[in-house]
């Protein structure tokens, strides 16, 4: 009997357990702001979409992804690796300073959003409370070199651990910038477009998620888009408190949401493949030596 495709991660990865926290949602929006402060990278997106009249249907297509990716079949994620590199090959766009043409899978422009991506997502579980170790941070940057090769990225020149990460954004910060794309983006995420008897759920709900991810930015990004935020400390208890909040609503009605990755895999692997940061946590007791495992928890 054939056994079942665990998929390219697979149940014992940190990502398996990672990306099934409701957090991963302020996380996107987080990893949309950072991308948005390199020039060419969001001259890119602008030049080749409509991003304010789509710009749910690219959120909805990245999370679509990324559920593929981390849930599907090894042939499904490949498959939809094959997809993004198809699209990429044939996007151009023009660096507005300097009349330069350029193709979209340039590899610089796919790293900056590949690890603007990671560090969202990492960045925002740890700090909203999911229980990650210091090592098992450094198993989950590994372990995206899988998506950055499904985009078109060498495995190789892609971080691994959490200092090549952020080594990675010392060498980049020069490049960055808050073009008057990039304040587009946050005009947008700020007050996106919505019928009007979803204003006021605008107001209650996704306000409070953009200022959340826009707080949740490193210091020099803040510094780029020139809005003030409150202490770290401040931004860590608001992120923890959201956490506990999404946390709370069951993961059996969460992830039957369309388009139900982890339902799927569940089905395709069996209930024991249920994402659940307890299964780090068990990770973390087994692996370290006795007493260290509390301790790095509070890493």
């Amino acid at each position: 009997m054939t056994e079942p495709d665990p998929g390219l991660f697979g149940p014992a990865s940190v990502t398996w357990q990672l990306h099934g926290d409701p957090m991963m949602w302020v996380a996107g929006v987080r990893a949309l702001y950072l991308q948005a402060l390199h020039p060419l990278a969001v001259r890119g997106v602008m030049q080749n979409s409509d991003f304010r009249k789509d710009a749910w249907g690219r959120l909805m297509r990245t999370a679509g992804f990324v559920g593929t990716i981390t849930y599907g079949t090894t042939e499904a994620a490949e498959k939809a690796g094959a997809r993004v590199r198809r699209i990429h090959r044939l996007l151009k766009a023009t660096d507005p300073s300097t009349g330069r043409t350029y193709g979209v899978d340039d590899p610089e422009l796919l790293l900056w959003v590949h690890c603007a991506e990671v560090d969202s997502y990492l960045q925002v579980e740890r700090r909203s409370g999911y229980p990650l170790t210091g090592a098992q941070a450094d198993r989950y940057i590994g372990e995206h070199r899988h998506s950055a090769r499904l985009v078109g990225l060498d495995p190789d020149r892609v971080p691994a651990t959490a200092a090549q990460l952020a080594a990675y954004f010392e060498e980049v910060r020069p490049h960055l910038a808050c073009s008057p794309d990039a304040r587009d983006v946050d005009d947008f995420l700020r007050r996106p477009p919505v019928p009007p008897l979803l204003v006021p759920a605008r107001a209650l709900l996704w306000r409070r998620v953009a200022t959340l991810a826009y707080q949740s930015l490193p210091p020099f990004a803040h510094e780029l888009y020139g809005r003030p935020v409150p202490p770290p400390a401040a931004v860590d208890r608001r992120l923890r408190a959201t956490g506990t909040v999404l946390r709370a609503i069951p993961s059996r009605l969460r992830w039957r949401l369309p388009p139900g990755h982890i339902v799927n895999a569940m089905a395709r692997l069996g209930p024991g493949s249920r994402p659940t940061p307890y299964k780090l946590k068990r990770q973390a007791a087994i692996l370290d030596a006795p007493g260290r495992a509390r301790r790095k928890q509070a890493e």
